[in-house]
């Protein structure tokens, strides 16, 4: 999907002036964050290398900023799905390897000829899954605090946003950004607080509300750009502190939007994957304990034939998600 934004390099660097005045997102981060090291997927969205990313181009000329996610197609490319029901789901024959794709993005996991699903059940050494690493990447950077509250962002609002960033208003485009602004307004499952952060600096802040200063942040890591193919989960998958994390997607926004949820029901690991090609990867998965207040019709529910409140279902997150968990004590 593509983004035509002639008014964005304007107010873009109108943000970083502005930003100049404030304090920086990184040095917020190193100020409330000091014993936490930044993870990569941040670190891409502060001083992204678009120039050395083959999947993402930023194009920069009289005809503004061109945004492409792909291989000049639109919908090509690395992309996630953005909406809140889940990915597309093609198990083929059932058996230890069956995945399903459950919630907000989550990285492609596949046991038949195509299709999205997830895997469900314990992340332990030697399991083996069908995996494709994907990133939204649509170029979008965050902004600072400052300049983000200056920004409309809510549906009354949507005029004016669709002029700020001469997005036509019934395009493509306006319905993208329309649908991210009405899932950030929609209200939370229940057992779930939920916030769209539009700049680091907030996502900090409601991160350390709901689980304190003392924190790490996960993100996946995959050492080069992969292709769908077999992983073995390898030894050393580590459970991060308690039942208790805040999950942050990155959303489909001109700029970095990120739909967080917190929640005391959810587990989270890192988990070392080799691929079959000798790709390594550090993969950041949750697994939610009780979704007994998940929708009956859930896609992973249908797919897996199990009721909501049964078992736990764990998925991967993308590279440009972030996981926010307690540090854990000492003597943990």
């Amino acid at each position: 999907m593509e983004f035509h934004l002639l008014p964005i390099l304007a107010f873009l660097s109108l943000a970083l002036v502005a930003s100049h005045a404030d304090i920086s997102p990184e040095l917020y981060w190193k100020t409330v964050l000091p014993n936490s090291p930044m993870p990569k997927a941040v670190k891409d969205l502060l001083q992204p290398d678009v120039l050395e990313d083959k999947s993402t181009s930023v194009n920069v000329g009289k005809g503004g900023v061109n945004v492409d996610a792909g291989k000049g197609k639109p919908g090509g490319g690395t992309h996630v799905n953005v909406g809140g029901k889940g990915v597309g789901v093609n198990t083929g024959k059932p058996d230890k390897r069956t995945s399903v794709g459950v919630g907000k993005g989550g990285v492609s996991v596949s046991t038949g000829h195509k299709g999205k699903p997830v895997y469900v059940g314990d992340l332990h050494p030697g399991m083996k899954m069908n995996l494709h690493f994907t990133q939204t990447s649509n170029g979008a950077t965050f902004l600072s605090r400052q300049a983000a509250k200056s920004t409309p962002f809510s549906s009354d609002k949507l005029p004016e946003i669709f002029n700020q960033f001469s997005v036509k208003p019934g395009s493509v485009e306006a319905e993208i950004m329309q649908n991210t602004i009405k899932e950030c307004e929609d209200p939370g499952i229940k057992g779930e607080q939920k916030y769209c952060a539009t700049s680091l600096e907030s996502m900090i802040d409601f991160s350390t509300s709901k689980l304190g200063k003392s924190v790490q942040a996960i993100s996946t890591e995959v050492k080069k750009g992969t292709k769908m193919q077999t992983y073995t989960i390898a030894a050393g998958v580590k459970q991060m502190a308690a039942d208790k994390s805040v999950v942050c997607h990155k959303q489909n926004y001109p700029y970095a939007v990120f739909y967080c949820h917190a929640t005391q029901t959810t587990r989270a690991y890192m988990v070392p994957l080799e691929g079959a090609d000798g790709t390594k990867a550090k993969a950041a998965a949750v697994c939610h304990t009780d979704t007994s207040a998940w929708n009956p019709k859930h896609l992973a529910f249908q797919v897996l034939k199990v009721k909501p409140g049964t078992v736990p279902i764990c998925h991967f997150l993308p590279e440009d998600h972030i996981v926010w968990v307690p540090n854990k004590k000492t003597g943990e």
